[in-house]
């Protein structure tokens, strides 16, 4: 029950960026998404593809809804490495733009 909450997007565990001591870096808060399971895999998929590593943590009991229903009503916490913070920003800040400018 130790990582109860917590979930690996794909090989995120694999490209987590080292530190110099060779420890993972920190996992940092980027956003939290809700909506529906299409929409909050699309952001994570986002920035998977441009290879930044995703964690993502189900507050309070959305990983007990998740299991129960399949999605989580309460939304997503995303986290990436504290290194590529202001990356992930700047490209979910380009989408959101992206998307205003379709409307």
């Amino acid at each position: 029950m130790k990582n109860w909450g917590y979930r690996k997007i794909g090989d995120s565990s694999e490209n987590w960026p080292k530190d110099e001591t060779g420890k993972a870096v920190e996992p940092s808060f980027l956003q939290h998404l809700t909506g529906s399971q299409l929409d909050i895999q699309m952001g994570i998929n986002l920035l998977s593809a441009y290879n930044i590593p995703v964690m993502t943590v189900y507050p309070n009991d959305g990983e007990f809804g998740k299991l129960i229903m399949g999605f989580s009503g309460t939304g997503v916490d995303v986290y990436v490495p504290a290194t590529m913070l202001d990356e992930a920003k700047e490209i979910i800040a380009a989408k959101a733009e992206d998307e205003k400018n379709a409307d």
